[in-house]
C-alpha cells in the first residue's frame, strides 16, 4: 500500500486497511526501533514542526521519529514564524512547501492545519487541533491491539468530555475499525449530531456500534475505558462548570468494578490530572499500559512520516 504524498489530517480521509497498514508499518518500526536499528526513510527531508500549543508527547515523537529515520527537524513556536499574524497561513503555507519536505501542526484551528495542506504542496500532518487529534489514536489502537491482539469487536468507553478532539477522534477511529464504542458524558457535553451521524454510517461498514448515554451502568463489558483532561487547553475559565458536570464521570475503582470484567484496562492520552478525571489509584494501577500509549505515539507518528513521506519500496514497505 503507497500513502506517499498524503497528508493527515482527520481519520475521516483514511480508510480501514490504510489504518491497518499505518499500525502494522508502527509495529515494525517499534521493533527495529527495539533492535536499535534505525533507518534512511526520510534521510534527506527537512521537517517544519509548528506549534501553537505546547506538547510533550507530540513533539517529541516528531523530533524523534524524523532523526531516527535520517531526517531533520525544525521546531517552529508561536512566536517563530507569522502563521496568522502577520502573515497569512495560506502565504506561509507556500512559503514553507518551498523550504521544507513535510510540514507538522499543532494548534487550535482544523481549518488551519487544512489551509497549509492545500497550499504547501507537501504532506501535512495533524499534531493536535480543537477538533481531532488523529495521531493519538493511532496510539491508542497499536496499544489496544497490543494488549487484546485484536481491535475488531472490542468495546471501548469514553469518560468525561464527550465533544472535545479525543472523543471526536476516538468516535471516527472506532467506527472504521469495527471497535463498539460509547461515550459517557452528561448530554450538555455530547459530540456534534452531524459527526455522530456520519461515524454511524461508517459503523454500519465496519459492523461496530456508536453509542452516547449518561448511565454509568453502560461500562458493562468494556474492554478498555478511556478518560481525557475535564477541560482543554484553551478552556481554563470552564474549569469549575466541567469539574461539578464530570465529578460522576470520574474514572475509580467503583466504574472498573462496574465493567464485570478483570481484563479491562485504561488508557489516558496525558497529561493527567489525578483526582480529577481519574483516580491516582486506578491511574497507577494501569500505568503501565498508559506509558506504553504515551510511547507508542512516536512509533505510529514515525509510522505516518515514513509512509506518506519516506523512501519505501512498490508495496510501501521499508527495504
Amino acid at each position: 500500500m503507497k500513502l506517499t504524498g498524503r497528508s493527515f489530517l482527520t481519520l475521516k480521509d483514511f480508510t480501514k486497511e490504510e489504518i491497518e497498514y499505518l499500525l502494522d508499518l508502527a509495529a515494525q518500526l517499534k521493533e527495529r526501533k527495539k533492535k536499535g536499528i534505525t533507518g534512511n526513510t526520510l534521510k534527506g527531508k527537512n521537517i517544519a514542526l509548528i506549534f501553537e500549543k505546547p506538547s510533550t508527547r507530540t513533539r517529541c515523537s516528531f523530533t524523534i521519529g524524523c532523526i531516527d529515520e535520517g531526517g531533520h527537524p525544525e521546531y517552529l513556536g508561536k512566536d517563530d514564524i507569522q502563521l496568522g499574524h502577520k502573515e497569512s497561513v495560506e502565504d506561509t503555507a507556500r512559503v514553507l512547501g518551498r523550504m521544507f519536505d513535510g510540514i507538522e501542526f499543532r494548534g487550535f484551528l482544523q481549518e488551519n492545519v487544512e489551509k497549509l495542506a492545500r497550499y504547501s504542496g507537501v504532506p501535512v500532518w495533524n499534531g493536535l487541533t480543537d477538533d481531532y487529534h488523529p495521531t493519538q489514536i493511532l496510539a491508542d489502537f497499536l496499544t489496544l491491539r497490543e494488549q487484546f491482539g485484536k481491535l475488531e469487536g472490542l468495546k471501548l468507553v469514553f469518560c468525561g468530555d464527550g465533544r472535545n478532539n479525543m472523543a471526536n477522534s476516538l468516535m471516527i477511529g472506532c467506527a472504521k475499525m469495527g471497535i463498539h464504542f460509547v461515550i459517557l458524558a452528561p448530554k450538555s457535553l455530547w459530540p456534534k449530531n452531524d459527526l455522530v451521524e456520519l461515524c454511524k454510517e461508517y459503523a454500519k461498514e465496519s459492523s461496530a456500534t456508536i453509542s452516547l448515554t449518561e448511565n454509568i451502568e453502560e461500562v458493562k463489558n468494556a474492554d478498555a475505558l478511556y478518560t481525557d483532561v475535564w477541560c482543554s487547553m484553551g478552556e481554563e475559565d470552564k474549569a469549575k462548570e466541567r469539574m461539578s458536570l464530570l465529578r460522576p464521570y470520574q474514572v475509580n475503582a467503583e466504574m472498573f468494578a462496574k465493567t464485570g470484567k478483570n481484563s479491562t484496562i485504561l488508557l489516558h492520552c496525558l497529561p493527567a490530572v489525578k483526582g480529577n478525571e481519574v483516580t491516582e489509584e486506578i491511574f497507577e494501577k494501569y500505568a503501565d499500559v498508559i506509558f506504553d500509549e504515551a510511547e507508542n505515539r512516536m512509533h505510529t507518528i514515525k509510522a505516518v512520516m515514513v509512509a506518506t513521506l519516506g523512501e519505501l519500496d512498490e508495496e510501501g514497505r521499508i527495504s
